[in-house]
């Protein structure tokens, strides 16, 4: 094949790659209005806000900002307009939520977090965010960024499905949080693609893997969500959603990971079905892209070595994890059939 061939190659498949990324559906959503509702000890509020709040690019705080920020009344029998709410956070401290009246705050129908902040105890809350209308008790030693991280920040970018990037770009201190929910977000949508990809194919062996992720259908549709994908992280730390600007990020999706080291290891690994592996790199794939985006974003660099090998090991191991349980579900699939 000649240079001229292969140019020409690359081309088109960029132009279909660059079809199936929707760069006004990322502007639309970094736009999205959303609120989230503070009740509770005024001065843990207000310790909140200043958290949330904090690390804006400008040397004011942005009033859209500060509006998705929203103080409930203290008077339960006060209308309170739920438009565009996502969740109700109560703050107290020790003792302070069984002495509190939460029940008005049931007829909102949203979530509700109930957070005690207590150095005397150990950090808790449910593992899943509460459903809306019901309350989740969770306990944290301050209200600082690695006291919130495990669980509250997490849980409250969980009740902004389908909002994350302007919730991330509004509120700095949890732009880490939403990024890492929209990398997890965008591995699984991979893994649909090339499952479904290796279903049709019947995917056998390694070679036959990393060439349909290098020339079929299902690559153009990967790169496309990777490609996505680091335009979302680049929304959310602030910056306006272009192609142009993913130039200098895209030695991030060109395979400086080493996309057939991974793909080799994970093979070795999982034997068993062309599903489970083809899936485990299209997920480890765009968790590498995922994190390097946010690392650039972060630091204003790419990773250095170390910082890649952390990642890289990383990844393959939610990768293997993955594909794990995929083999254990065919597995399981077959033998319900042969019975």
């Amino acid at each position: 094949m000649t240079a001229q061939r292969v140019l020409a190659d690359a081309s088109l498949t960029l132009e279909r790659v660059r079809a199936r990324v929707n760069v006004n559906a990322v502007q639309a959503g970094a736009r999205k209005p959303f609120r989230f509702f503070l009740c509770g000890d005024p001065g843990l509020i207000a310790e909140f806000r200043i958290l949330m709040l904090s690390g804006q690019t400008g040397a004011t705080i942005p009033f859209d900002a500060a509006a998705t920020l929203e103080t409930l009344p203290q008077r339960g029998d006060q209308p309170v307009e739920t438009t565009d709410a996502r969740i109700v956070v109560f703050f107290g401290r020790a003792g302070d939520r069984a002495g509190a009246d939460l029940a008005p705050l049931h007829a909102l129908g949203l979530p509700i977090m109930a957070l005690c902040v207590d150095p005397e105890r150990p950090p808790q809350g449910p593992t899943k965010l509460p459903a809306a209308g019901t309350i989740g008790d969770y306990a944290v030693g301050a209200i600082a960024f690695e006291d919130l991280r495990g669980r509250v920040l997490p849980h409250i970018v969980d009740a902004c499905k389908g909002i994350e990037i302007a919730v991330g770009r509004r509120l700095p201190a949890l732009r880490t949080t939403v990024a890492a929910k929209l990398t997890r977000d965008a591995a699984l949508n991979a893994v649909k693609v090339a499952g479904a990809s290796a279903a049709v194919e019947g995917v056998p062996v390694l070679g036959v893997i990393i060439g349909a992720l290098t020339s079929a259908g299902d690559m153009i549709a990967i790169t496309a969500i990777q490609i996505t994908l680091m335009m979302q992280i680049a929304a959310t730390f602030g910056k306006d959603p272009e192609l142009r600007s993913l130039w200098e990020l895209l030695p991030v999706v060109g395979g400086g990971f080493g996309w057939r080291a991974l793909a080799r290891e994970l093979a070795g690994f999982l034997p068993v079905g062309g599903i489970a592996i083809k899936s485990a790199i299209a997920y480890a794939g765009t968790i590498l892209v995922g994190e390097g985006a946010t690392f650039y974003e972060l630091h204003g660099r790419h990773l250095s070595p170390a910082d890649g090998a952390r990642i890289y090991d990383s990844a393959k191991l939610a990768a293997l994890q993955l594909g794990r349980e995929l083999v254990n579900r065919l597995l399981r699939t077959d033998g319900r059939s042969d019975g």
